[in-house]
């Protein structure tokens, strides 16, 4: 008979396979309907070091406050061929974000784009057009070979990616392509790219603050009509 931490352990495990995305401590406390989210924290942990111990294909992992549960990184080329590439008009818009921004944190394009970023990290690494590194608290995020693939693109350097952005788009080419820890933008940001392929128009995202700090990322472009 399981004790209810180890009950709890695997309702935690249930709602972060269901969900797809990562989910706070609190997100989960919330599906479960509790108020107190400290015992699901225990549970989260628990389940963190289960999978640490489990010899398996899956993995909980932490990103930003956020966890989990997803195929580790060395499994995910295993799963292309039956992964079909369905994107949305806001996948595509991470996805070119990231494109051209590459190499860029998460946290980065969770300010560019918002808290859905996460959810969408985590569908174009599931589909094998983005791979991540842990970075501290957060992720660095390119683009994969298959990427430069399935676009068509020559190239797997992020150079001639963005290059191929800015010709595919007619987009001016920016002064300086952005770094994984871009400097604060001065005299305007640079153009940037819209999404690979027409889609339907979305509200642009907030301008960096020209007095932020140094780790703030850059203007998220407007969309094609």
């Amino acid at each position: 008979m399981p004790s209810k931490l180890d009950d709890l352990v695997f309702q935690v495990e249930a709602v972060l396979f269901a969900s797809g995305k990562p989910l706070a401590v609190k997100e989960i406390a919330d599906a479960l309907g509790l108020v107190d989210y400290r015992p699901v924290q225990r549970a989260v942990r628990t389940l963190e070091q289960t999978y640490g111990n489990r010899q398996s294909a899956l993995e909980v992992r932490r990103v930003g406050d956020r966890y989990a549960l997803q195929l580790q990184e060395k499994y995910v080329p295993t799963v292309h061929s039956v992964t079909p590439v369905e994107m949305a008009p806001r996948t595509l818009r991470a996805l070119t974000l990231i494109a051209y921004h590459q190499p860029i944190l998460q946290s980065h394009l969770v300010r560019m784009i918002g808290d859905v970023a996460y959810e969408e990290v985590q569908r174009l690494r599931g589909i094998g057009l983005v791979h991540t590194e842990p970075k501290g608290s957060t992720l660095d995020l390119t683009t994969t070979r298959r990427f430069a693939e399935y676009f068509g693109i020559a190239s797997t350097r992020p150079e001639e990616i963005r290059r191929f952005l800015e010709q595919k788009l007619g987009v001016a080419p920016a002064a300086e392509p952005p770094s994984a820890s871009p400097s604060p933008v001065e005299g305007g940001a640079p153009p940037e790219p819209s999404p690979l392929d027409e889609g339907p128009k979305e509200p642009a995202g907030p301008s960096p603050d020209p007095g932020s700090d140094d780790d703030s990322p850059p203007a998220d472009p407007p969309l094609p009509s």
